[in-house]
This record gives structure tokens, C-alpha cells and sequence, in this order.
């Protein structure tokens, strides 16, 4: 990563050997003689990070740093010290140093540190970046972010809102299904109706159908008085079905009606009842997979995707994970009491390369975990779930040269096939539109696994 960096060093021949080896590796080397020559232009140019001596005439390496980090604290200061002066680098981390080499220099050495250091710099300012940004976020309906994919998203919320059509939002669970409903409802003419939310994996299906449709006085036993269905109490505003996908074969004929006719009959009823509520419903299941397999009804479903919304799952949403991460901390923060007000460079760093399967419910939960556990004002890398801590992205192909690691064309296609499936939460579909092949196509090549290969009959979420 290269940078611009500050370089205090008074021996002459030194500091243009290393002006020149940096030059060499990509970075924009500014070189002087005296500590207080570099303060200067510390006032009216930005620097990435520090490179300084310890000893020199007039102020010293260590009261360097300790200007910079008065009044400069985002900038990384690199200390030189001579070999085996352990205290004097003690000195300079107490000091703020952000790292320190030694003499004689490995230009090689010196590189990583600074790349390390200029990497921390951008890190840290993205992240007081996305804070700022988050200050500058307003929307009512809870949405945080700022990626490509997810401002695609609600931009065709923003598109349909005021039109009655039914929507079917789909996406990974813990996407923020629910949040983008309640943005859908926030932003069109119904926001002064209410919002009815239920969950249709979450009850048994006699009930579900009560709560749905509602029931007559008398249909079962304890139904002493007439009740009305989520669908005639959503009037005037928005009903949500979360996990649509989950909905009985059994009732999916009477939903449909509803969705046709927009009346319902209730349970041991005989008379319909009207109602007029927008319908946007949810899945984290392939419900074109579903109607193949006869688990969900064709028509229902073209009835219930009139206008689709994909949400994106966070490991595609980029640096929103910091974005997210800070709202969570100060939600966190202020319910526990606890001062904790962001992440540290490290932190961030995790939280980016991990992948989150669970998306913003899981992350939810691990800053949640982090904010009751830490003792500093920011978030660790010990704070972090050993999950988050020691992730490391798997590799198709191994990166050593040994013919025999080496593996066949078939074998490399099956791993990628995988790989794309874990990355895609287990969609099949999605999975075919990213490898460019038809979904029947991708069906024959996994189940063309070899005997005895278990990651070939490792069983496939099919949402």
C-alpha cells in the first residue's frame, strides 16, 4: 500500500538511502534533516505515516513523536533505533510510537512496517469516515448503509413505495428483510396506516390461519366472540407475511383468493370480509426451487413476486460492516452505560474479512457480545468472537507449486461450485446466474460427486 511518508533523519547518506529504497517500492518519500524542518510541513502537508531516527541534534526522535502525537494523532510515527536498545523502543511506544526498526535497516523490514502503518492510518480514517456518516443518516426506518447493492435495493423502494402492487423481498436470513418492509411502508401514502407484521414459520397452522383470516364466533373451542385476521386489521396500511416460504400447501390456495379477490373468509365463516392492505411478503428460501419441487404453488408465487427486491447479504455490502458496527455500538453503549464509543484499526480489520453467514443479525450479536465484554473505550480484537477472530477465507486451489496438491479440472469446478454455494448462503439459483449455467445444469454437476467424497454429500441449504 503505498503513501506519502515523512522521513527524520540528520545523517545525510542515510536519509538519501532511504529515500531512494522506498521510492523503489512505490511510496512518495519526503526527506529532512531536522525534526523541527519536518513539524513544519507537518503543519501544511498530509502524511501517511512517520519514519524518524531516535538520536539526532536538537530535538530528539522521541520528542518528535511526541509533537506528532499531540497534534498529529492520525498520523503513524516509525521510530529507528540503534540494535538491542530495547529501552529507548520501549521509550518510543510509551512515547505513541506506532512501531519501531532497528539498525542496521532490512529496507525489506521497514516496508512491511510502513505498509502496515499506512494501512492503520486508512483504516482508522474510514472508520471515523463511516462514523460521520452515520451522524449525517437520518432515515426513520432503522436502514444503514452505503454500498452499491443495497442503495440499488432501496432505490426501487423508493420506486414502488406509493404503488399498491405486492412485493416479495428475498434475501439471506438476517438481511434486514423486515427493516426494508418497514422502509417499503415508511416511504409510500400508507405510512399513516399501520404496519402488521407476522412471521408464518413461527406458528402452527390452525392458528396461523385464525391469525391470518380471522374466525367466526364458535369455530373452535375458546372462540367465545368473532375476531378479525391480520388482513382486516391491516387495513389502511401495510400487511407483512415474513417467511412466506413457510407457508402450509394447505393454506396457500386460500392466500392466493385473498391476494385475487382482495376478501377473506373467516375460519367458520360464511360471509367475506373486504379489506384493502398493501401485501409485501419475505422468503430466504429459492421459492422457484420450492414450485419445482411441488412445495409451493406457481400461481401463489407469481402472485406474491409481482415487484421482487433482492436484498444483498453483508458480505457484499462492503464497508457498510464498519458502517453497521458503529450503530450497534452506540445503541449497545448507551442501553449498558459502558463509554465505548467505536473500533479500534485492528478490530475494523476483522470485522471486514470475515464473511458473516448470519449477515446483520449475526453482527448485531457480536457487537452486542463485544460492548458487554470490552474494558476500553474501543472495541478489540479480543473482544471479537473467536469465530471473527481467526477467520481466514478458504481457498479453491492451494497457492504452493507441489504437483502433488495439484488437482483435476472436474475437482477444481466441484470445489468453485461449493465455494460459489457458500458464498450465495446456499442459493442455487443465484449460484447458476453467477457461474453462467442453467440451474438443471448445476443440479447434474453436484450430484456428480465422487464415492467416499464427503464434501460432494455435505447436504445443501436450498435458500
Amino acid at each position: 500500500m503505498p503513501g506519502r511518508i515523512l522521513i527524520v533523519e540528520d545523517e545525510r547518506e542515510m536519509r538519501a538511502l532511504l529515500e531512494k529504497g522506498l521510492a523503489r517500492r512505490g511510496f512518495e518519500p519526503h526527506a529532512f534533516g531536522a525534526a523541527d524542518e519536518a513539524l513544519r510541513h507537518l503543519e501544511s502537508e498530509d502524511f501517511d505515516a512517520v519514519l524518524t531516527d531516535l538520536r539526532m541534534p536538537g530535538m530528539d526522535g522521541l520528542g518528535l513523536c511526541e509533537r506528532i502525537v499531540l497534534n498529529r494523532p492520525d498520523i503513524p510515527v516509525v521510530v529507528v533505533t540503534a540494535f538491542g536498545s530495547m529501552e529507548t523502543a520501549v521509550a518510543a511506544i510509551r512515547a505513541g510510537a506506532y512501531d519501531f526498526i532497528t539498525k542496521p535497516i532490512d529496507v525489506d523490514a521497514l516496508v512491511l512496517v510502513l505498509e502496515r502503518a499506512v494501512g492503520h492510518r486508512a483504516l482508522r480514517q474510514e472508520v471515523r469516515r463511516l462514523r460521520e456518516a452515520l451522524g449525517r443518516q437520518q432515515d426513520d426506518s432503522g436502514v444503514v448503509g452505503e454500498s452499491p447493492a443495497l442503495k440499488q435495493a432501496y432505490a426501487l423502494i423508493d420506486r414502488v413505495a406509493d404503488v399498491d402492487a405486492t412485493v416479495l423481498i428475498t434475501g439471506e436470513s438476517g438481511t434486514g428483510k423486515e427493516v426494508a418492509a418497514r422502509a417499503l411502508h415508511a416511504r409510500g401514502r400508507r405510512k399513516d396506516g399501520p404496519f402488521v407484521a407476522i412471521n408464518c414459520a413461527a406458528m402452527p397452522e390452525p392458528l396461523l390461519e385464525s391469525e391470518l383470516f380471522g374466525h367466526a364466533k364458535g369455530a373452535f373451542t375458546d372462540a367465545k366472540a368473532p375476531r378479525a385476521g391480520l388482513f382486516v386489521k391491516a387495513h389502511g396500511g401495510t400487511l407483512f407475511l415474513d417467511e412466506v416460504g413457510e407457508l402450509p400447501l394447505t393454506l396457500q390456495p386460500k392466500l392466493l383468493r385473498a391476494l385475487q379477490e382482495r376478501v377473506v373468509r373467516p375460519v367458520g365463516g360464511d360471509t367475506e370480509v373486504p379489506f384493502d392492505a398493501r401485501i409485501v411478503a419475505a422468503t430466504n428460501r429459492d421459492l422457484e426451487l420450492a414450485v419445482e419441487e411441488d412445495r409451493f404453488r406457481e400461481d401463489l408465487y407469481y402472485r406474491l413476486n409481482v415487484i421482487g427486491i433482492e436484498l444483498p447479504p453483508l458480505r457484499a455490502r462492503g464497508n457498510d460492516v464498519l458502517l453497521l458496527s458503529q450503530r450497534f455500538i452506540e445503541q449497545f453503549a448507551t442501553r449498558t452505560g459502558k463509554r465505548v464509543v467505536g473500533l479500534s484499526p485492528a478490530a475494523a480489520q476483522r470485522l471486514l474479512a470475515y464473511g458473516w453467514p448470519g449477515n446483520v443479525r449475526e453482527l448485531q450479536n457480536c457487537i452486542e457480545r463485544a460492548v458487554a465484554l470490552t474494558s476500553f473505550e474501543q472495541l478489540t480484537v479480543d473482544d471479537l468472537p473467536e469465530r471473527v477472530r481467526n477467520y481466514s477465507s478458504p481457498r479453491v486451489v492451494p497457492e504452493n507449486t507441489d504437483a502433488s496438491e495439484l488437482v483435476t479440472l472436474e475437482e477444481l469446478e466441484r470445489r468453485y461450485i461449493h465455494r460459489v454455494l457458500e458464498a450465495v448462503g446456499g442459493s442455487r439459483t443465484l449460484a447458476a446466474r453467477i457461474l453462467g449455467v442453467d440451474r438443471k445444469t448445476l443440479y447434474r454437476k453436484l450430484e456428480r460427486g465422487e464415492p467416499g467424497d464427503k464434501d460432494s454429500k455435505e447436504p445443501l441449504r436450498k435458500a
